[in-house]
């Protein structure tokens, strides 16, 4: 029986979380998730777009033009397109991914995701596997309030800090001073874009930007939640586990 499509309110935003399958790694180099990072860019406009043409490896890959590549990506990029979504925020993981997103026309978040779920295409090209590689569903939080803006913008862009504080999600942290530099060189997140130089010009900042008053407040709150977290305390933000 099919499942009934899921609705999301216009202005609304959500926290997004998709899993692969058994926990296996989908992002294993730099190149993936520079694939699945210009999904997150051209996925999010309402003209179609296929990105073998764009990104195809080599001359003549899929038809692709003999447009040295970047080019073509700035020629895509010159174009205007309508927005079907905004993408707020993103963190990449091993084996998951974390979006904030905001809904802005009728079915945008999930055209928006049906369209990325195209990375399992490429995933499976790239290291000749075959079968699904994400959960049948991505789990999708609507945020009510100002509360858990804050607690879902704070959690997402600290999330990689699990991949160097074995006791992340224990409030166990170690080295608060290291796990932020580390933060800081992590390049598979918008984490950058809200505390230093912007490098992600898809992204829609200024909400956040607004929402603390400035960049300076921006990275004080995820500092501040880092800290916090090694301060052993039971206490934590609602989010997707």
């Amino acid at each position: 029986m099919a499942r009934k499509p899921r609705e999301f309110e216009i202005g609304g935003f959500y926290h997004i979380v998709k899993r692969a399958v058994d926990g296996q790694k989908i992002f294993r180099n730099s190149q993936d998730s520079s694939r699945f990072i210009f999904g997150l860019e051209f996925f999010s406009c309402k003209e179609p777009i296929n990105l073998w043409n764009i990104l195809g490896r080599s001359k003549g890959t899929r038809g692709v033009s003999d447009t040295p590549r970047v080019e073509r990506l700035n020629r895509k990029r010159a174009q205007g397109r309508a927005p079907i979504v905004e993408v707020h925020a993103f963190a990449l993981m091993p084996n998951h991914f974390h979006l904030i997103l905001r809904e802005i026309i009728p079915g945008g978040i999930s055209l928006f995701m049906q369209r990325m779920s195209g990375y399992s295409r490429y995933f499976n090209e790239q290291y000749k596997r075959s079968g699904v590689l994400f959960e049948s569903r991505f789990k999708a939080v609507h945020i009510k309030d100002n509360i858990q803006l804050n607690n879902t913008f704070v959690y997402v862009h600290t999330n990689p800090v699990a991949l160097w504080e074995e006791g992340w999600k224990s409030f166990e942290v170690k080295n608060p001073q290291a796990a932020l530099q580390k933060l800081g060189e992590f390049s598979q997140s918008s984490y950058m874009d809200y505390t230093a130089e912007p490098k992600f010009s898809f992204l829609t900042t200024k909400f956040f930007f607004d929402f603390y008053g400035n960049k300076n407040k921006c990275r004080t709150a995820i500092e501040d939640w880092v800290r916090f977290k090694a301060k052993k305390t039971e206490l934590g933000p609602e989010c997707i586990e």
